[in-house]
């Protein structure tokens, strides 16, 4: 008997638990799994572009340094890069910063940054 491992990506929630989760996270470490799941659910399924940069932008300023939450944020920020063909400057910046802080010290923000932000380079035509 074979068991097969199979990855599914976590839906879109309704934006209300989706602050809710990400608000409780910022405040509490043990949250983070849960909160983790939800931006990534929310960064790929997610059609409102203005609402998961926002929250993005907010996981990657306000999560304290060595979260792994720091290098989702920037790997969703490419993630929104790439379904929406856009980010802001501040978003952009945000991504940059990550990525920085992530080739400077791993242990500060994880490598996931710099893939988010190869992404936002690729598909924003920023090479």
């Amino acid at each position: 008997m074979h068991s097969h491992l199979s990855f599914e990506n976590p839906p879109a929630l309704p934006h209300e638990v989706v602050v809710e989760t990400l608000e409780r996270a910022l405040h509490d470490h043990s949250a983070q799994g849960e909160a983790a799941e939800v931006l990534v659910g929310t960064a790929l399924n997610d059609d409102d572009a203005e609402f998961v940069e926002h929250w993005c932008v907010q996981v990657g300023r306000r999560a304290v340094s060595g979260s792994p939450l720091l290098g989702l944020a920037g790997l969703c920020l490419g993630h929104t890069a790439r379904r929406f063909g856009r980010l802001s400057d501040e978003a952009l910046a945000l991504a940059r910063s990550l990525a920085a802080r992530a080739e400077a010290e791993p242990t500060d923000v994880d490598g996931r940054a710099l893939d988010g932000y190869d992404d936002v380079r690729s598909f924003l035509h920023l090479w």
